[in-house]
């Protein structure tokens, strides 16, 4: 399975508070710049990381002059605003001295509960990747409350997998890795080595409610990695403190913690389109756009006979024939009142139709199932 790590060509890297502050104490520009540094060898191997950091909140109360992590939402909320621009400039500075552009990506719970707003961050997200840029991205602790906050920034690394259809999620900590028991309270306790990420039995092993700087602890990893296998991708749980820690994992040694997803990212994220979607309306295509869908193609809005129903852009449509058969479904890129307006018309034709183009595709492949 470490192979596969190896050859991973898409990864989300997460790095908590303890590591990017040093346990607390500010802002650790050694850790920060090896962090960047090693990234920045994985873009010259041709890869594609996204960056999940923590860290606003601790940088803001050691700026603060605070030694514990408040509980007031609004005391929270201002310790992030004040070290989420320290946090920033870090980065920013080390990667611009790497030859690097970095961008700040700050998202909600609601951004990806939003079908819509989980497709602009999505399009966001990828179109940085094209331009070989490093998103940095934190949960926008400024403006969240309790019942939108992700909570912990592992649960934030596992969504990203999950909408840039990662190959694998790296989550730095500062432990080795998942043990059988709590090490610090159990010396009898040892390291696992790899596993599936679905065994229940992870959960039970996981202990420990975080540090007073870190959100999380072990089970918000496990629970993590649980989340990004249903989307295939692999989580490797691993100490940020060892030398060259995120180079060694990414070329596939064997150290910390692997668990391993099932199924591959594109199998698993059809098969969610397959089985466990609602439909909001649906297409009917000519038997050009059938075909061209049986032979692997994307549908083209030039395929489009007629759209039933009223939905929002990433709503989940069927896709039927002109006698009503279901041939497919996925994951459309314009709104129903766009796709009416822009069927049966070629790609050349939608900017001028619609004032604008998000995208040259009504339904990607990657987001479409044959039936």
């Amino acid at each position: 399975m470490r192979t596969q790590i190896a050859q991973s060509r898409r990864l989300v890297v997460k790095v908590g508070s303890a590591l990017v502050t040093n346990n607390g104490a500010g802002l650790s520009y050694d850790f920060i710049s090896a962090c960047a540094r090693q990234i920045a060898a994985l873009h010259g191997e041709g890869r594609e990381v996204l960056l999940v950091s923590s860290g606003a909140i601790a940088a803001g109360m050691q700026r603060l002059g605070w030694d514990q992590r408040p509980h007031a939402m609004h005391d929270l909320q201002a310790a992030a605003a004040v070290g989420q621009m320290g946090l920033a400039q870090a980065y920013e500075t080390v990667f611009a001295e790497l030859g690097l552009k970095a961008a700040q990506i700050l998202l909600t719970h609601e951004d990806l509960a939003d079908r819509t707003r989980y497709l602009n961050a999505r399009s966001t997200l990828h179109a940085l990747l094209g331009y070989g840029v490093v998103p940095i991205i934190n949960e926008n602790d400024t403006v969240v409350t309790d019942e939108i906050k992700f909570g912990d920034n592992d649960t934030l690394g596992a969504l990203v997998a999950n909408l840039v259809e990662a190959d694998a999620l790296i989550i730095l900590t500062d432990q080795k890795g998942l043990f059988t028991a709590d090490p610090r309270r159990d010396p009898c306790a040892t390291l696992i080595a790899e596993g599936r990420a679905d065994d229940p039995a992870y959960e039970a092993m996981a202990s420990g409610a975080g540090s007073g700087i870190s959100k999380g602890g072990m089970i918000t990893k496990v629970r993590a990695a649980q989340r990004a296998a249903r989307s295939g991708a692999h989580t490797v749980i691993v100490s940020g403190r060892e030398s060259e820690v995120l180079l060694r994992t990414a070329h596939g040694e064997r150290i910390g913690t692997l668990l391993y997803a099932q199924q591959t990212p594109l199998a698993a994220r059809k098969q969610w389109l397959a089985d466990h979607l609602q439909l909001a309306g649906s297409l009917v295509l000519d038997d050009g756009a059938v075909k061209a869908l049986a032979a692997g193609s994307s549908l083209l809005a030039v395929g489009v006979a007629s759209v039933d129903g009223e939905f929002p852009r990433g709503a989940a449509v069927a896709c039927r024939m002109t006698n009503g058969r279901e041939v497919a479904r996925g994951l459309i890129n314009y709104s129903s009142s766009e796709a009416r307006r822009i069927a049966g018309h070629s790609t050349a034709e939608i900017e001028a139709l619609l004032g604008y183009l998000d995208d040259q595709e009504l339904i990607h492949r990657d987001n479409l199932v044959l039936l």
